[in-house]
């Protein structure tokens, strides 16, 4: 088997990226993708990326959580993607990914990636959770999977994520799969403060591209904004753009996207 395979971040997400054949193995091996992305006794990641070269400016990625759940849709994970493809498979700098969503579309500027998304329906669902002694309201939007977004008017540095995002996650208004939490804060109308309790993780992640997302369409709707930079745990900055458009408006995720190591798991990790 050909050794690529890569570990990859995108502000602080993290991932196990797989091209050729195992691209392969990380789409078919759930079991496997939950020993690699262990960070005690495997890599060490979020999730995996099965990346797999389409054309010249065109790859199909396939996303599975840390638990060897696949997910649709992954922000920084398309974002790292990108990366990979045009610095490894040869793929241009402007190119489309097709993914468990929706086919969206990229562009690579040096360590810098751009996402080019699908408008969302302006129609978010306001939601009231009863939680840890308390009422949270926020707003439930997809962005390839859901994505629930709960304002605070204090700093999210003093939310227990973990504990109060666990209750929030698995509550039953959210069906079966549950969804995702993003508590988000704001001291400036422009710069938006956001951390994230992930399904398939099952805890916080350092980002989450597509809560990233979610939360600032939401906030630049309320205060009528174009652009939002957001904050996110690792203290990376995402930038979402409002390209302006009437109706379901694209929007556009910058932020960077780098390759950490090219690396060949020992046997014993591969067998279990």
């Amino acid at each position: 088997m050909n050794h690529h395979l890569f570990k990859v971040e995108a502000t602080g997400n993290d991932f196990i990226l797989g091209i050729g054949p195992w691209s392969k193995t990380l789409q078919n091996d759930s079991a496997l993708v939950s020993r690699l992305c262990d960070r005690r006794r495997g890599i060490g990641a979020d999730g995996s990326l099965a990346v797999e070269k389409l054309g010249a400016d065109a790859i199909r990625v396939h996303y599975r959580n840390a638990d060897g759940g696949v997910a649709l849709f992954c922000a920084n994970g398309m974002r790292c993607a990108a990366r990979v493809a045009n610095e490894h498979l040869g793929v241009g700098p402007s190119l489309v990914i097709e993914n468990g969503w929706t086919e969206i579309g990229a562009t690579v500027r040096d360590a810098n990636v751009i996402l080019e998304l699908p408008g969302l329906n302006p129609e978010s669902r306001t939601v009231s959770v009863e939680a840890d002694g308390c009422t949270w309201t926020g707003w439930l939007l997809e962005v390839g999977v859901p994505h629930f977004v709960v304002p605070v008017d204090f700093p999210v540095e003093q939310i227990d994520v973990a504990g109060l995002g666990g209750l929030l996650r698995h509550n039953e208004l959210f069906g079966p799969e549950g969804t995702n939490v993003n508590f988000v804060s704001s001291a400036e109308a422009n710069v938006l403060s956001v951390r994230t309790f992930e399904r398939g993780v099952e805890g916080e992640t350092l980002s989450c591209g597509s809560g990233v997302v979610a939360s600032a369409v939401h906030h630049m709707r309320k205060h009528d904004l174009q652009s939002v930079d957001c904050l996110t745990r690792s203290g990376d900055l995402l930038r979402v753009e409002d390209t302006g458009c009437q109706g379901y408006r694209p929007l556009h995720l910058c932020g960077p996207a780098r390759v950490i190591a090219e690396f060949e798991p020992s046997r014993e990790l591969l067998e279990g």
